[in-house]
């Protein structure tokens, strides 16, 4: 045999073990074929097919069509893809999913562009809720106004316009990033918030110049809202109906936006013990995979009964502890090394006092599961950063082998950046932040200090570090299309470019929505890809989003979202 033809019989069995048959017998027929379209795999070993097999959940077979053929009995689900494009099934790499059905429950603030909007939409709610029914509602930022309200304390209005629409009903209306609530006069009197009441560790009532609180909680300070006081408390039964209802609303929106994971960042015993009975019950079928969010006390007693690998055929992992270092930057709760640009005053805060996280990170060693600590400022990053290196080396362990994440790691000091490649630390990040956030970043930080760390995407690759990639969903609108935009382009609503050089190339940006995320999760073995083994995940668009011109990556649909070889959505 000369060698070039050795060199293509090595190929051809390669392709032939890559695609699940060997050719000896007829496989057995699978339950789902796609067909017709192109169909990246992100495996380097074929990189490229035109069909997939699934059966019983697994891709048996990829390659081309002549490849797959031979997989198609009489029940088999033949799905042709001509002119479309199927991928890996996109993995929301930090949401919160009961906050996304939250929003369809709730109203819904995203997209407001004043203060005067908003106090429209809670009249109307008003007029449609019972004497004394709480109004709550989410979503709203005081960047993205059109103007300032007047009057306003730190560019925040004051409770009395609030009153105004809404005397009898309280409102609580959370902030757009979660980390503040602006609430009305009725509210803060049933929750006995008054100019007496002391600030908590990690939050702030904001007050007025004659010491009267405005209506804004920053940060821990919106846990004093007492939300449903005053009003007849729900059943334990209309209580579960409700939190069931509001998980299936979810699942229904990232189903319908090509999400097959979700990786939920921070979930208590009870949320987490509901998701188990609805999957019990095959009332989900998305894939979870998500952090509890306890206290240390409930961790060391708990954390050992609801940690889960794989339950219900991969509908759900448990296996990492989620935790809070600091706030968000739009509302000045970041923990800076340095003060605000605009606020000199301030530092931001920190929510969780240090000795505590590091008391996490003995409990997470000691359960071996992920810690994924929220870290926004350079302060708090620093923080996270030294608390995982002193748990490393204390415990005898590779940070590389744990693979620790730091949820955000939106604004970094230089010194701190190549630490996540050295310590394995990966950087849960959003890239939709980046471009929301871009019209107060220099403002908060100054030009220099949001050059040298502000969504370093470029600099933390380099570093050696992965890079996943979410939407911190409800903060923004879950659509992996919508994020994969602004992570190629950094480009704001009206056009202008985020510090260009730290875009994402097509792949890049595509592996950090699958590859890598599944990476971020240990779940590498089973997902981000499309090979012979792996769960038959897949999400079918009308775009090849890696090649069109990028302004039509947004114009892009989903057309199948596919979970274990099942059709979970299919586009109208």
């Amino acid at each position: 045999m000369t060698r070039s033809a050795a060199i293509a019989a090595a190929l051809l069995v390669g392709i032939a073990s890559a695609c699940g048959w060997k050719g000896e017998t007829p496989p057995a027929p699978a339950d789902m074929v796609l067909r017709g379209g192109r169909i990246l795999t992100l495996d380097d070993r074929m990189p490229e097919a035109q069909a997939l097999a699934a059966r019983a959940g697994r891709i048996v077979a990829v390659g081309s069509e002549a490849d797959v053929a031979a997989f198609i009995g009489p029940s088999t689900q033949v799905i042709e893809t001509a002119g479309l494009f199927a991928m890996p099934g996109f993995i929301e790499g930090h949401g919160h999913f009961a906050g996304i059905g939250e929003n369809r429950v709730d109203l819904d603030l995203k997209g407001t562009t004043s203060w005067e909007e908003i106090l429209r939409l809670v009249a109307g709610a008003g007029k449609a809720a019972k004497a004394g029914q709480w109004i709550a509602a989410r979503g709203w930022h005081q960047e993205r106004w059109n103007a300032r309200p007047v009057p306003h304390v730190e560019g925040f209005p004051t409770h009395q316009s609030l009153d105004e629409v809404s005397p009898d009903n309280p409102v609580v209306l959370t902030h757009a990033s979660g980390h503040a609530a602006f609430v009305n006069a009725r509210a803060m009197a049933l929750s006995d918030i008054t100019r007496a009441t002391a600030n908590l560790s990690g939050g702030e009532i904001v007050k007025d110049s004659r010491g009267a609180p405005t209506g804004l909680l920053r940060e821990t300070a919106a846990s004093l809202v007492r939300r449903g006081a005053g009003e007849a408390p729900p059943t334990a039964e209309e209580a579960e109906a409700r939190a069931q209802r509001v998980l299936a609303l979810a699942e229904r929106e990232v189903l319908s936006k090509g999400i097959t994971t979700f990786q939920d960042a921070g979930a208590p015993f009870e949320a987490i013990d509901r998701m188990k009975r609805m999957i019990d019950d095959a009332r989900l079928r998305v894939r979870l995979w998500v952090m509890v969010r306890e206290s240390n006390a409930s961790l060391v007693t708990g954390l050992a009964r609801v940690r889960v690998v794989g339950y219900g055929d991969h509908r759900l992992t448990v296996r990492a502890i989620k935790l809070q270092m600091d706030g968000a930057l739009g509302s000045r709760g970041a923990w800076l090394l340095e003060p605000y640009t605009d606020q000199p005053d301030s530092l931001g805060l920190n929510t969780t006092p240090v000795a505590s996280v590091k008391e996490t990170a003995q409990i997470a060693i000691d359960h071996d599961v992920q810690l994924a600590v929220h870290a926004i400022g350079d302060r708090a990053n620093r923080e996270a950063l030294d608390t995982f290196q002193d748990a490393f080396t204390r415990n005898g362990k590779d940070g590389r082998a744990l693979r620790w994440r730091i949820e955000h790691a939106q604004h970094l000091a230089a010194a701190d950046i190549p630490r996540f490649g050295r310590l394995g630390v990966i950087a849960s990040m959003q890239a939709l932040h980046a471009t929301s956030d871009a019209v107060f970043v220099p403002a908060r930080l100054g030009d220099a200090r949001a050059e040298e760390g502000a969504y370093v995407w470029q600099k933390l690759m380099r570093s050696g570090a992965i890079v996943s990639n979410g939407t911190d969903a409800p903060v923004e609108d879950v659509d992996p299309l919508l994020n994969y935009y602004a992570a190629v382009t950094r480009k704001t609503s009206d056009g202008r470019v985020f510090y260009g050089d730290q875009r994402m190339g097509r792949l890049e940006a595509l592996r950090s929505y699958t590859t890598w995320n599944a990476f971020a999760a240990f779940e590498d073995h089973l997902k981000g890809t499309l090979e012979v083994g792996k769960l038959a995940d897949v999400t079918v668009l009308t775009k090849d989003i890696t090649a069109v011109p990028e302004a039509e990556i947004p114009q892009a649909r989903v057309v199948y979202t596919i979970v274990g070889g099942k059709v979970a959505y299919k586009a109208p």
